[in-house]
């Protein structure tokens, strides 16, 4: 394996051939001989960005530096990663010369063109990259550093009447409705396909919609067709319509043919896992599993917790009182502040993640991305991934990850709690919402229960 020195220099080689100015060539002939540490740079960086000396050329340098400095080792990127971002950055400033296109144009349209017209009848000499997906990668990130740095404009779009509507739709569910950000995003999704099905990219005019636009939306075909999703797009469009009666727009006719399909109240049976299945599942993070201890962490956290998925990944490292044994959750979906004890064995789970597998990262969150950029917070879909490859790795055919949030009710329920109590720890805001628990209460259940009729007992 190459040294690292001979790795910056043959970065600093590559990077010769960029031709995007002299400020740009200056600073990769300095990258050439430096270290990837930051402190022997800070000098340069301070000098070149302060506001009252900072020419059109002086920023782009800074740009440069600032894709140096995420590239090396504040950025996270693996070696190889870090590498192709290069040859793609150096690959399509050779472009930019060989074209004449200065910094200043640059913007999405100029990285199609390089990749849909030079690519494929490149002649560049090698070691031109030629992978279309490293350098699209690679191009876009010199952009957005670009445009950081004001170095490029930003891109100027045209007015869009439905993206406007939705902000003003938007602003009403968090400020007069008082909805968390997962609820508003839902029905934003709805209500931009209905609006764009009805207006395309024309101005709104609610008086113009008839009762038969809203059945042929609501009659279209879905992509993934349930009646919880059929419920959920029912419930988007009343609550779009309710925001356009208050600003004075007639629309009772439109919300009167809005059905919501039929599903029974504590009709279903909330899905849990047994208690083996349980144990398979946390034996399964083991050292061959990537992020192990990650993952074994977060199903701790759903399964001696009840914590949502959302709440996993917003965790922070604030949130956590190591003295007093407690973690409060500051951003859930009741939008309050909840404390709760933390169990042993999820604070052992959580400490093991944080010293031994967590990278380092600027990011106050407890778990964080092990692929760059680091410093980016996890999302909720990433702990889904993680809980779901733990499900196909002990043969659970479903990926539903709630169902550890009903496997910490059963259990419970198993050690004699109430559902006053379960409701309480669950943070339900309506003892109701915790009623459909009672049919995992197989013990008080039994109790009650009337003997089968020809039975003996």
């Amino acid at each position: 394996m190459e040294s690292a020195l001979i790795q910056r220099r043959r970065y600093g080689l590559r990077l010769r051939g960029i031709g995007m100015g002299c400020a740009l060539h200056k600073s990769a002939v300095i990258w050439r001989g430096s270290s990837l540490q930051e402190d022997r740079h800070e000098c340069f960086i301070s000098r070149i960005t302060q506001p009252q000396r900072l020419g059109r050329r002086q920023r782009a340098c800074t740009a440069y530096w600032d894709v140096r400095r995420a590239l090396g080792a504040g950025g996270g990127y693996a070696c190889r990663t870090a590498a192709n971002h290069v040859d793609a950055i150096a690959h399509f400033a050779r472009w930019m010369s060989r074209s004449r296109l200065t910094v200043e144009r640059l913007d999405e349209v100029a990285i199609q063109r390089f990749l849909d017209r030079h690519l494929p009848r490149c002649d560049c000499p090698p070691p031109a990259l030629r992978n279309r997906r490293d350098l699209s990668a690679g191009c876009h990130l010199l952009l957005r550093v670009l445009r950081d740095q004001g170095v490029v404009p930003a891109p100027v779009t045209k007015p869009d009447p439905v993206e406007e509507e939705l902000c003003r739709f938007d602003e009403h569910m968090r400020c007069a409705r008082g909805l968390c950000e997962g609820t508003r995003r839902v029905r934003i999704g709805i209500a931009r396909r209905f609006l764009r099905s009805c207006f395309g990219d024309q101005p709104i005019v609610i008086s113009a919609l008839q009762p038969a636009d809203v059945r042929r939306f609501v009659a279209s075909p879905s992509k993934r067709p349930s009646v919880a999703n059929a419920r959920a797009q029912a419930s988007a469009l009343r609550a779009y319509f309710r925001f356009r009666a208050t600003c004075g727009d007639p629309v009772h006719t439109l919300t009167g043919v809005i059905a919501t399909p039929a599903q029974w109240s504590l009709a279903s049976l909330p899905r849990s896992l047994s208690h083996t299945e349980v144990d398979r599942l946390l034996a399964s993070f083991t050292p061959q599993a990537p992020s192990y201890r990650r993952g074994y962490a977060m199903v701790r956290c759903a399964l001696d917790l009840g914590l949502r998925v959302g709440e996993i990944a917003k965790l922070s490292l604030d949130d956590i009182d190591w003295r007093a044994g407690t973690v409060t959750l500051r951003r859930t979906k009741s939008r309050r502040e909840d404390i709760l004890p933390l169990p042993p064995a999820t604070g052992r789970a959580i400490a093991d993640y944080l010293r031994f597998e967590r990278p380092t990262s600027v990011n106050r969150s407890v778990f964080v991305r092990h692929v760059a950029p680091r410093d980016v917070p996890i999302s909720a879909y990433a702990v889904h991934r993680i809980v779901r490859d733990a499900y196909h790795r002990i043969g659970i055919a479903h990926g539903r990850v709630h169902a550890l949030r009903h496997t910490f009710v059963r259990q419970l329920l198993e050690r004699g709690s109430s559902l006053k109590e379960v409701a309480d720890v669950l943070r339900h805001r309506s003892l109701n919402t915790s009623l459909i628990y009672a049919k995992l209460d197989h013990r008080n259940l039994s109790a009650v229960a009337l003997p089968w009729p020809g039975s003996v007992s």
